[in-house]
């Protein structure tokens, strides 16, 4: 029963009548890449940014640590030859502090303004959030980090002064002091400097980011509110003294029955005892509504109810909610709560914040206090017991306003708190690459978010949609490499002359790069990007075609030399998407769908090699065996001295040249057929031209044993056609009408 008999039904009804707002905070990142664990999104912040961070938060340690002259880096063992710290604390210039306090904010509003742009550029907001996750997470890294960089050279300079045979061993003594005090103070002087980068980042945000960012998304997203929490930098929330300042002291101490899962199940209890219309579990609801402070206006006003009909209603909540305090003995513990305040400045670090707000309720806590106070005796306990009177004379409205005002801080607190949780579950989805060979590893798999200052940033380019893989594989390679050993030459320079040394001469013309060298092939890849003038597969096809014509004119010349020929197969895939990467040592190697195709592609059967012994005027045949079905893998090929094309190659290559398509009844395996042909021309970045010609095969099913023809099939392969005949009977007179094919 929540209120008093009197009116009681009627208060109940138009509490039921209070329309209860709720809010969930969250941040959730949409539309980016998983890092390389797969798992986490990497970024990359601004070396630049982040050692000056370093130095700012360093210098921020020291300072409301009281230990800048302690603190002085010097490699010097000895003691150095300036002047030695002094007995009391010493200040850097004003001047000095503020140059680096700018310099600081600065870099931090460029880095962020990179990261709205990028964004923007992407048209997707989650990278700008992403960018904030990791500022967050590297500065909290920073903040614990440089204590502990700090109290180690603050360590360092103090040995110089403990040496027995110094001159001034009272500097040391008092030198050690001020670094216990350092270390006793690690708590108050990590809030102090992550509430001044707070404030920073804070400022930044309300004089710039917020008004650059509404002009490039518009209406503004709630998550963005997490990011002006002032809970940011603490460990868990729970900080007595930026509680005390920000929104109100909780108990900490087990014993405490103020802590806040005890007040949250007391405030918890209160709402559904007023018997509010919600809808979903009990929990969930009374935890949305304690999120939003507006829901303390309206159900106690401001703590002071007028003699509306509205007054009335929050006053008798406003009671109600008094004597919920006092039934658990909370009420003196909340006046308490504010009270202590003013004395914090005093009391602490001498007395703890929690020990002085229970001397304000406790007799025997008030005891042990006064007895910590006699013992230091340089301060006077006037001022706790004034505080003492005035927590025990609170009476009638007093206490209603207290109450009042604890409960609307209460749910700014708990919705900080929910907030907090919700940023740290964002920031275990973000990893702050800080490793060279990371940050390769992310880049060249197009997976890291990347936010540089404007002097650090290098002329991006564009964005790669895809690429070819060209295969070209050696045949025999083995057997020629045993024959070359049997007559005392040399194999190596018999492949490199011959055929790797050529085609590293081609690839310049062709924007081909390559990928990978083995023993009997090459691999080669040419990379399609945005804004580029297109025509992958087609230069890939001219290249293919080219080198064919290069092995072909070597292998004149050995023939002529009595040594053994070059045997080829090309293979030639097109993929959407950059590909992948590993990084081995300080070699990249590359994972592609296509690598495989063409691998298979460039390959040719034993049984077909030993059965066509004279596959006429084309290189490259593909047959369905009787065993299987028809999946690429119960495939036989034949590819020699041949160029086969993928299926989504030629329909890419379809999309890039115009091709005209003509019909010729040309002579095959097994009589003469019709022959689809598409000939086009590339133009290549020299301004040069090369035709190609790509033939259109459907795949016969066949006896494996004897390439016997059985039927045909639906399937189709592509070749294209590296015989000078091919080409002469393109342009014969003879053929049949040519069509377009685009």
């Amino acid at each position: 029963m929540v209120f008093q008999f009197r009116k009681r039904g009627s208060l109940e009804e138009r509490v039921r009548q209070l329309a209860m707002s709720s809010y969930v905070p969250v941040l959730t990142l949409e539309g980016l890449a998983p890092g390389v664990d797969n798992v986490r999104h990497d970024v990359y912040l601004s070396s630049k940014f982040c050692d000056q961070a370093r130095v700012h938060i360093s210098r921020l340690i020291t300072k409301y640590g009281n230990v800048e002259d302690l603190a002085v880096e010097t490699t010097n063992s000895l003691v150095p030859a300036f002047p030695p710290p002094s007995l009391a604390p010493v200040s850097k210039s004003p001047n000095v502090r503020a140059q680096e306090a700018g310099e600081f904010r600065r870099l931090l509003t460029e880095i962020q303004t990179a990261g709205l742009q990028r964004a923007k550029s992407l048209g997707n907001i989650s990278v700008d959030m992403v960018a904030r996750l990791a500022l967050i997470k590297y500065l909290r890294t920073e903040l614990i980090g440089q204590f502990d960089h700090v109290l180690e050279r603050c360590r360092a300079r103090l040995k110089q002064y403990e040496n027995p045979r110094h001159v001034n061993s009272g500097l040391g003594i008092a030198l050690r002091d001020r670094f216990l005090n350092l270390q006793y103070r690690k708590k108050l002087i990590l809030r102090q400097a992550g509430q001044d980068v707070f404030m920073t980042m804070l400022s930044v945000e309300k004089e710039t980011l917020s008004r650059m960012r509404r002009s490039f998304f518009g209406v503004e997203t709630a998550s963005y509110e997490l990011f002006t929490n002032r809970l940011l930098f603490t460990d868990d929330g729970r900080d007595d003294f930026l509680n005390a300042e920000h929104y109100v002291m909780l108990g900490n101490f087990d014993r405490d029955p103020d802590r806040f899962p005890a007040m949250l199940e007391i405030l918890t209890d209160f709402l559904v005892a007023l018997n509010l219309p919600m809808e979903g579990a009990t929990e969930t609801v009374v935890d949305g509504w304690l999120n939003d402070p507006e829901n303390a206006e309206r159900l106690i006003g401001d703590g002071a109810p007028d003699d509306s009909n509205r007054g009335e209603l929050q006053r008798a909540v406003l009671t109600a909610w008094v004597t919920t305090l006092e039934r658990h003995d909370v009420m003196q513990h909340v006046i308490a709560s504010y009270e202590v305040v003013p004395l914090l400045s005093e009391y602490t670090p001498l007395i703890n914040a929690q020990q002085l707000k229970n001397a304000l309720i406790s007799k025997s806590e008030r005891n042990r206090v006064e007895q910590l106070l006699r013992e230091h005796g340089k301060i006077s306990a006037e001022k706790m017991n004034l505080a003492r009177k005035k927590v025990e004379g609170y009476r009638g409205q007093d206490r209603l306003k207290i109450a009042g005002r604890f409960l609307r801080d209460f749910m700014r607190y708990h919705r900080d708190l929910r907030r907090l949780e919700a940023l740290n579950s964002a920031l275990d989805t973000v990893s702050v690459i800080s490793n060279e060979k990371l940050r390769e590893l992310s880049a060249i798999n197009n997976t890291l978010y990347e936010f540089l200052l404007p002097d650090e940033q290098k002329p991006v380019e564009d964005r790669i949609t895809h690429h070819v893989i060209l295969k070209a594989d050696l045949r025999d390679s083995t057997e020629v490499t045993q024959n070359l050993v049997q007559r005392g030459l040399n194999p190596a320079s018999h492949f490199g002359l011959n055929f790797f040394e050529p085609v590293n001469k081609l690839l310049a013309n062709y924007g081909a790069t390559k990928v990978f060298i083995e023993g009997d092939a090459v691999i080669l890849c040419i990379f399609g990007r945005e804004h580029d003038q297109g025509g992958t597969v087609a230069r890939a096809c001219a290249l293919g075609r080219e080198i064919m014509e290069v092995v072909r004119g070597y292998n004149a010349k050995l023939e002529t030399e009595g040594l053994p020929t070059l045997e080829l197969g090309i293979g030639i895939c097109y993929q959407e998407g950059s590909p992948l990467y590993l990084v081995d040592g300080n070699s990249k190697i590359m994972i592609s769908q296509a690598l495989n195709e063409s691998d298979r592609l460039s390959s040719c059967s034993r049984i077909t090699r030993k059965l066509l012994t004279a596959p006429g005027i084309f290189n490259v045949y593909a047959f369905q065996t009787d065993e299987g079905g028809e999946g690429l893998e119960m495939q036989l090929r034949y590819n020699i001295g041949g160029i086969q094309l993928g299926r989504t190659a030629f329909r890419e290559l379809l999309e890039e040249i115009s091709l005209e398509q003509r019909h010729l009844e040309l002579p095959m395996l097994w009589e003469h057929e019709l022959v689809t042909l598409y000939s086009g021309i590339v133009q290549l970045a020299s301004g040069t031209f090369h035709k190609i010609i790509v033939r259109e095969g459907v795949v016969p099913r066949v006896d494996a044993r004897t390439l016997e023809l059985k039927s045909w099939t639906e399937r189709k392969y592509y070749e294209v056609c590296t015989s000078p005949m091919v080409y002469e009977y393109f342009e014969a007179p003879k053929s049949v009408k040519a069509t377009s094919a685009n």
